[in-house]
């Protein structure tokens, strides 16, 4: 490819990155899910696709914030997003009615494949936070066709201690604001005990988070889906069909947790990333979780075109021969294959998935 064609390549693919889409889609068990689509899912065959499911007292902004960040431009490029809103946390949303009966985290899970089905998607990684990564973790092990991999983030297995679930019981959640101790709660939740520890940007975090939370998500429906939380069920992956990785920061009220989820997966199928100084990851620590995003997709044989920060892309293709190693399935670059040929997502692993589940 020439300077020329590369620059135009390079420049398509910002273009169709800068695409945006909201549906309302209607599935079984959860209502109507307000989906955010980032990128152009007409080009999926070319792209990874990634579905993300934001955590407690927050909605799709959060992971949206993250994939609009410096470290994962060359990600997002060539990628498409798929944020769900779980109910009632779009910006501005109503309070859902007295009637609605808010969903469990595994409903939840278990709905996501109504998404995908209505985008016409047929299958994601799937990248989630706190809440958000346990919905996600049940959605994989529901669907595991439709999945080839999981990235999440401060991922809890266990259920609600009979203290955390007291607690949260003498949490007031009113339709006009949110009580002092609530928010307490949602922020130990989300930042950890030293909130966000050494970030310079530390109150700044801490003031746009509250601002958000005070503005422009309904606090009643936010006090849902903590209750959806606490009420959650065990979860077990073992015999988990695709892969996982869990990513916590040292800092987290939830690192021990993520731990012992990490402890009873099958270790063939678990990567574990431990951030020091961190609570927040994604705002403490946003380029490690981007380069783990990386190393993980490349290893389920999508971005591979992408080079890791620190290698040069010419010297990282030059020695490529259009090949595939036969040790790991690792595709290499061609002269005679485009980046977004290149791009192309390496799906094997998921045909073996298939296969075993036939038997």
């Amino acid at each position: 490819m020439s300077s020329a064609e590369a620059k135009r390549a390079s420049f398509a693919r910002r273009a169709e990155s800068l695409v945006e889409r909201k549906y309302i889609v209607n599935t079984d068990k959860s209502g109507e899910l307000t989906v955010t689509v980032q990128g152009d899912l007409t080009q999926q065959e070319k792209r990874a696709v990634f579905i993300t499911v934001h955590d407690l007292g927050c909605n799709h902004n959060s992971f949206q914030e993250f994939v609009n960040s410096p470290c994962m431009t060359e990600i997002k490029e060539r990628s498409c997003f798929i944020h769900i809103d779980v109910p009632g946390h779009a910006d501005n949303a109503e309070a859902l009615p007295d009637s609605f009966n808010f969903p469990s985290l595994q409903m939840l899970g278990e709905d996501l494949v109504t998404v995908l089905d209505f985008l016409h998607v047929k299958y994601v990684m799937g990248l989630g936070e706190g809440a958000g990564a346990n919905v996600l973790a049940r959605f994989g092990l529901a669907h595991p066709t439709r999945v080839l991999g999981l990235i999440l983030i401060n991922a809890t297995g266990s259920a609600a201690s009979v203290l955390q679930s007291f607690k949260t019981k003498f949490i007031q959640w009113n339709n006009d604001d949110i009580a002092q101790s609530a928010e307490s709660f949602l922020m130990y939740h989300k930042f950890g005990h030293q909130l966000v520890g050494d970030n310079p940007d530390k109150e700044k975090i801490v003031t746009e988070y509250q601002k958000r939370l005070r503005s422009s998500l309904n606090s009643k429906n936010v006090g849902l889906y903590v209750k959806a939380f606490m009420n959650r069920k065990d979860l077990t992956l073992k015999g988990c069909k695709v892969d996982v990785i869990l990513i916590t920061g040292m800092l987290s009220p939830y690192a021990s947790m993520v731990e012992k989820l990490h402890r009873d997966i099958e270790k063939e199928k678990v990567t574990m990333l431990k951030i020091e100084r961190a609570g927040d990851v994604l705002a403490d620590a946003p380029a490690k979780v981007a380069q783990s995003i990386l190393l993980f997709c490349k290893g389920q044989g999508l971005l591979t075109s992408v080079v890791m920060p620190g290698v040069d892309r010419g010297r990282a293709f030059s020695t490529s021969s259009g090949s595939f190693d036969g040790t790991n399935g690792t595709r290499r670059l061609s002269r005679g294959i485009s980046m977004e040929d290149y791009d192309k997502p390496n799906i094997r692993r998921l045909s073996i998935i298939n296969n075993e589940i036939k038997k």
